[in-house]
């Protein structure tokens, strides 16, 4: 079968720059690499097929001939029997290409391909984060606040100074991994040894383990304690938000660095008010003569009390709004509105006096209710997107 033109394989026009070559080869590579398409022959073929036409396209002198003679200017090196990878000179350019590959693949993974050694040890790991919900009432939010709270975290062992060993010893090279906090598998494909470099199961990436462990801390080198804190939670949070505090969570074993703590906020339910965002909903009762003759009327906030004026006419359901006496906004644009709710209650029981007041009412009542009248909802959302 007849070879491809190379810059056919790469998808690049004749007279292309160098790094344009090499940055088609990486697309290409990166698309077909063995280790991102498990058992697919043709993706092996296709990976094969763009190395061998960055080996020549790369090449000045190769490209040249290449150019003015074809593949069979090459003098037989892939004309026939194809590439191999013994044949790939530019394992520089490999491995500078396929660095970001470090991260997905484990570090190292064409190492002994070309003969260098990717990876070390990792070191004294970073401890856990903790996370801590903590209740929080609309006044609190309402108004910012600071609490105290305990935490249960692993803290430095101070018969070790953290370090796991017993007073007098010191840690000593893994076993397993011989002090580099890695262990390399390898395994052979048709492109030649692979090496999968992963973390020692050991020692965990620090590379040493402990002869002689601390009798405190069984050689972790840090222990359980329990302290108390204090955290500043600013006005307008929200449930789900955190507050986070660097550093607080548990050490790090064998001398790690800390972990943090995050501290959760949880909304606790109010007996008054219904929050909606940065605004709070409030029920008001009132009594059928001030719905009709309208009056002041003393409500709560989450600031404390204000008065308000319900007009003559008031009908149930209707939502009046008072500015800025709602939640304050987190990022400090301002603060939400308390939306008060008219609620017109019924007596369910009339004295006899009160039965005539209401019989001779009756008696002078001229007007209908209004007809296609907006229910509360229909208010409510009229107030809230006014």
């Amino acid at each position: 079968m007849s070879k491809r033109d190379y810059y056919e394989v790469l998808g690049v026009e004749r007279g292309v720059s160098d790094d344009d070559v090499k940055k088609a080869y990486r697309k290409l590579a990166l698309k077909y690499h063995p280790d991102r398409n498990p058992g697919d022959t043709e993706a092996e073929a296709s990976f094969k097929e763009a190395a061998e036409a960055y080996e020549v396209l790369s090449d000045p002198e190769k490209r040249q001939t290449y150019d003015r003679f074809g593949h069979q200017g090459l003098g037989g090196a892939f004309a026939s029997g194809g590439f191999n990878w013994s044949d790939f000179s530019h394992a520089g350019d490999f491995e500078d290409i396929f660095s970001s590959l470090d991260d997905i693949f484990g570090g190292g993974i064409f190492g002994d391909i070309f003969g260098s050694r990717g990876g070390g040890r990792r070191g004294p790991q970073r401890g856990e984060d903790l996370r801590i919900t903590l209740p929080l009432s609309l006044e609190e939010i309402a108004e910012g606040v600071q609490k105290k709270i305990k935490l249960t975290r692993l803290d430095r062992c101070d018969t070790c100074d953290g370090s796991g060993a017993k007073a007098g010893s010191q840690p000593v090279p893994c076993e397993t991994c011989g002090g580099a906090g890695q262990v390399r598998q390898a395994t052979r494909s048709l492109f030649g040894q692979f090496v999968n470099v992963t973390t020692c199961p050991r020692c965990a990436g620090e590379g040493t383990s402990i002869a002689q462990p601390c009798s405190s801390c069984g050689g972790e080198g840090r222990v359980k304690s329990q302290t108390s804190l204090s955290v500043n939670i600013p006005a307008g949070v929200s449930e789900g938000n955190y507050i986070p505090l660097r550093g607080q969570g548990s050490v790090g074993r064998r001398g790690g660095p800390s972990g943090d703590c995050q501290v959760f906020v949880q909304e606790v339910e109010h007996d008054q008010f219904e929050r909606h965002g940065n605004n709070v909903v409030y029920d008001l009762p009132i009594s059928f003569s001030q719905a009709a003759l309208g009056a002041e009327i003393e409500v709560p906030t989450l600031g404390g009390k204000a008065v308000m004026k319900v007009p003559a006419g008031t009908q149930s359901g209707q939502v009046f709004r008072l500015r800025g006496k709602g939640i304050p906004d987190v990022n400090g644009y301002g603060s939400g509105d308390e939306l008060v709710r008219v609620m017109v209650w019924t007596p369910k029981k009339l004295n006899r006096q009160e039965q005539e007041i209401f019989e001779e009412l009756a008696e002078h009542e001229n007007s209908a209710p209004p007809e296609g009248g907006k229910g509360f909802f229909d208010r409510l959302k009229d107030v809230l997107s006014g």
